[in-house]
């Protein structure tokens, strides 16, 4: 059993597998990889290699790619997925050290450590201004509730600190773990003394904390950011800096990196550093080991953890499924970005041939739809169920007659807890048309035929005269283009609810959902993004 290192890893992991009877482990660079790759069943990178689908032709023995680290960016997953190669990642191999930052940010900010440090090599004794602040008994909410956000609330609690949590996609049950209570956004901010990031990028979360949410915030509180620089609209925070609203701020990541023209540069009340969270020697100790694990497991025993691709299918099941998996992706997607409901459950329901194309991989298709959507770690039908489980997300799954004329549809609801029989939540159904492209047919029980790709704008409104006129010159106003419109409505009553989407063009920005929402008759307006 040949396994190929060609990037650095831990000399541990590189250990763990050389103590494997019978293999064959190489320690390889980019230069003579081809060479050996040939006959080898697994290859270990980190983002130096890059693994190309003219590199996988040349393996046609490979059954596993494992990646030390998060990102997939130097890997043909399309191309290692045609090939029925497994494709592993190390999410979470640094998060305990982008936690313990967290802190040494926080801690830096509540005490004023850099300012103190650097009075001292100038010769300057500052005892007198240097009442800092307690971090005991202070309110800490955390934006974020995956691997890295639970680190830091479990470490919040050792300095005695009152955990808020905001994360539409954690159960209650599983914050209760962290001894978090879970809340709405406006309450975190107003309570919280320390408000710190650790949620995904996405068209949701791009530019959370800007002009509105800062001013929710408790006066003199502090802002920490170890995860995306698109979090933050910085001349807003900048703002609020300089006005003193806002007491500190402690980032390690940026819109721009290096920020060379941020307005946050020079403010003396923000503590930075160069996006270095992750960058301890524990954290590449433990990626480069939990690649070698996963390698391992998966050669000697098949079993998979961490895979960012498809599972190995015969193709005969695999044409059968993938336009439905499509369909349900998109699905679960659409109702996880357009749905205002807490995610407790998803029901999903199949008719016709839908139920008999292998329904556990739909189920798990659905979940990455609905997970895709918040989260930064790539989820698909492998690691779909064990991530919703973190989450305390419940799948319950019906079968059904074939309805509104089509053989073949699939129902997803996003619904909360189960209280007192209420069934409020989100819903929306679709099928595939004879060309394999998926179409929606209903949406909150609504009738209405669609495509499933790209960005939309979805609308609520009072069916009235001349709504669609308003919106049609309200995007153009702004210069944004129409493909498509959509219409449905509950009833032919003028005044009754009626849903739009409405497929766009180009690049469209959140900032055009304030004049849509200014419309009279619209009552909700949102960008779904589709891949």
């Amino acid at each position: 059993m040949k396994v190929i290192v060609a990037d650095k890893i831990s000399a541990r992991g590189v250990q763990l597998l050389k103590e494997q009877a019978g293999w064959n482990v190489v320690q390889t660079t980019t230069d003579n990889l081809v060479a050996e790759i040939a006959d080898a069943r697994a290859l270990i990178v980190r983002s130096a290699t890059k693994v190309t689908a003219e590199l996988l032709e040349k393996a046609p023995l490979l059954r596993c790619v494992g990646r030390a680290g998060v990102g997939v960016d130097n890997i043909d997953l399309e191309a290692a997925t045609k090939r029925g190669i497994i494709v592993m990642s190390t999410p979470g191999g640094n998060a305990v050290s982008v936690a313990e930052h967290t802190f040494a940010l926080m801690l830096s900010l509540a005490r004023q450590v850099p300012r103190l440090d650097k009075a001292f090599h100038e010769g300057r004794w500052e005892k007198s201004s240097a009442a800092g602040m307690e971090m005991s008994g202070k309110t800490l909410g955390l934006i974020g509730l995956g691997r890295i956000g639970s680190e830091v609330a479990m470490r919040a609690e050792a300095f005695d600190m009152r955990v808020l949590g905001y994360d539409p996609y954690i159960s209650e049950a599983a914050a209760k773990e962290f001894s978090v209570e879970l809340v709405p956004l406006d309450r975190l901010l107003a309570e919280s003394d320390f408000v710190s990031l650790h949620t995904a990028l996405s068209p949701a979360t791009q530019n959370l904390i800007n002009v509105a949410t800062l001013a929710k915030m408790k006066k003199g509180a502090f802002i920490i950011n170890a995860a995306r620089g698109e979090l933050i609209e910085e001349a807003a925070l900048a703002d609020a800096l300089k006005s003193g609203h806002i007491g500190g701020a402690g980032l390690d990541v940026f819109a721009v990196e290096p920020p060379k023209n941020s307005p946050l540069v020079g403010l003396p009340n923000v503590i930075a550093t160069p996006h270095i969270a992750g960058s301890t020697t524990e954290a590449q100790e433990e990626v480069g080991t939990q690649v070698a694990v996963q390698v391992k497991d998966y050669l000697a025993e098949g079993i998979i953890r961490n895979a960012v691709n498809l599972p190995v299918l015969s193709a005969e099941q695999y044409r059968r499924v993938r336009p439905y998996m499509e369909l349900a992706e998109r699905l679960g997607s659409l109702v996880s970005q357009a749905s205002d409901t807490r995610p407790s459950r998803i029901r999903i329901r199949y008719a016709g041939e839908v139920s008999e194309v292998g329904t556990h991989l739909l189920r798990n298709a659905v979940l990455a739809g609905v997970l895709n959507a918040v989260l930064d770690e790539k989820v698909n039908v492998v690691n779909a169920p064990a991530i919703a489980t973190a989450r305390g997300l419940k799948v319950e799954e019906e079968t059904r007659k074939r309805e509104h004329g089509f053989p073949n549809t699939l129902e997803i609801s996003v619904l909360p807890l189960q209280s007192g029989g209420s069934q409020e939540g989100f819903s929306a159904e679709g099928t595939v048309l004879f060309d394999g492209s998926p179409r929606i047919l209903q949406i909150e029980g609504i009738p209405l035929e669609a495509q499933l790709e790209g960005t939309i704008l979805y609308l609520r409104n009072r069916d009235e005269p001349g709504v669609i006129g308003q919106v049609g010159t309200m995007l153009g106003k702004y210069g944004v283009n129409i493909a498509t419109f959509a219409l449905g409505r509950k009833d032919a009553k003028q005044g009754a609810q009626a849903v739009s989407l409405v497929r766009l063009d180009g690049e469209v920005f959140n900032s055009i959902l304030e004049p849509i929402r200014g419309i009279p008759a619209i009552t909700y307006a949102k960008l779904l993004r589709l891949n």
